[in-house]
């Protein structure tokens, strides 16, 4: 008697165990349904399938149209036939509904899919029209599309400002990243696809892309650069920071005087210890430069390409309430400032790429072509961190010296291009 009421305990146990876990089983199945309809409905709605509501974020839809039909035409070869070019891949809202007048500056950038998570601070500083122009080699296409789509459908900013320009080599080709759930699971804001972008940084050091592919620097400079319509460009490496409040000022600064087609405008560049926090200001800058937290940029590298800015004379010249010139100067060899320009500049050659030489020819050739470099008061671009020796990779060289034998055809061809000019470099 006594053991067959052990044994009944024991069923009842037994089955209080089985019931309770067979509703935590289906819990779990729910859970597991629940998320995967969450996910299938978020890859839906991001790349409009059939499960995502009818016409919603119908902006959002027909940017995903527009994209489609960009990757569509298979985009143009560059002059070279080395590489396709994809001219606003994905397209801002300015942009879309431009209107006449409406855009007197904006900044132009280049990059490889490892260094576009700079663009997070970079649109904290600068909330004004931005081209990018980025280039992508082998699986990296495919991954660059799709995470700049879902920049474009999660970020307020970048949907509103920021045009996409796609580079890859001419052999390959983007297409639509249709429910790419390898590129896009676990993506549910801005933040989670910036977060996404740092799991790729650093992938390659600086132009050491894998496969020994040349990093189309100057190629890349002019597609951005093409990607805008405004009256004036600034163009900039992305892991660099313009001074805040760069575009009012400027734009106050060419409200009161008469625009000049043969004049640039200089911003001198600077780098900053990693651990510091970016200047906004001329006084915050010129603070850290006193005690040794920032220095002129390539100071280590190439103080030459930077010294005729003057920086002793920047640096200790008044700071006035507006934005002017502070003074002007005529080009060196090896200078290569970094500026804004009319959108009438001359190109970048596109024969220099990877290291050396690549924004110097170009300065060559505005002086060459009679343009006048006047430096701003008190707009500067920063970059984050100092360049020094060693951190390069192993050809920087061997591609200086390459470089270096281009750069003295491409100056004896601007005395066939500009005959009437008297200037040489």
């Amino acid at each position: 008697m006594h053991l067959s009421k052990k044994c009944s305990a024991f069923k009842v146990v037994l089955s209080a165990l089985l019931v309770v876990a067979l509703l935590q089983l289906m819990y779990l199945s729910f859970l597991s349904r629940f998320h995967g309809k969450q996910q299938r409905y978020r890859y839906s709605e991001l790349f409009g399938g059939t499960g995502a509501k009818k016409n919603a974020h119908p902006e959002k839809n027909t940017r995903k149209e527009r994209l489609r039909f960009s990757l569509s035409t298979g985009g143009i070869f560059d002059h070279s036939g080395q590489y396709r070019v994809y001219k606003n891949l994905i397209q801002s809202d300015f942009s879309t509904n431009r209107k006449p007048g409406s855009d007197v500056l904006a900044l132009a950038t280049h990059t490889t899919i490892n260094n576009l998570h700079h663009l997070d601070s970079l649109l904290q500083r600068w909330h004004q029209p931005l081209s990018v122009a980025i280039f992508a080699h082998g699986q990296d296409v495919k991954f660059a599309t799709a995470l700049v789509y879902a920049l474009s459908f999660f970020c307020p900013q970048i949907q509103a400002l920021v045009d996409f320009h796609l580079v890859c080599l001419s052999g390959e080709t983007a297409s639509f990243p249709e429910q790419d759930h390898e590129h896009f699971a676990g993506l549910e804001d801005c933040s989670s696809v910036f977060t996404r972008l740092e799991t790729h940084r650093d992938k390659f050091k600086n132009y050491a892309i894998s496969g020994n592919i040349s990093y189309p620097n100057n190629l890349l400079r002019n597609v951005a650069r093409g990607g805008t319509e405004s009256s004036y460009i600034l163009v900039i490496d992305i892991d660099m920071m313009p001074s805040a409040d760069l575009h009012p000022q400027f734009l106050a600064m060419m409200s009161g005087r008469e625009p000049a087609s043969d004049e640039v405008f200089v911003l001198p560049a600077f780098e900053i210890r990693h651990a510091r926090k970016m200047p906004a200001t001329k006084p915050e800058l010129v603070q850290l430069y006193q005690v040794g937290e920032v220095r002129p940029f390539y100071e280590e590298l190439c103080s030459r390409c930077q010294a005729p800015t003057n920086y002793s004379r920047w640096v200790n010249s008044r700071v006035r309430g507006t934005l002017e010139v502070a003074y002007t100067l005529s080009w060196v060899d090896p200078w290569e400032p970094f500026y804004i320009g009319p959108n009438t500049v001359p190109l970048y050659d596109e024969n220099f790429k990877q290291y050396g030489f690549n924004r110097i020819s170009q300065a060559c050739e505005l002086h060459v072509a009679g343009y006048k470099f006047s430096v701003l008061s008190s707009a500067f671009v920063v970059h984050r961190g100092f360049k020094i020796q060693g951190e390069f990779h192993a050809r920087k060289d061997e591609e200086n010296k390459r470089n270096r034998v281009l750069f003295r055809s491409f100056k004896e061809g601007l005395r066939a291009k500009y005959p009437s000019s008297t200037r040489r470099c």
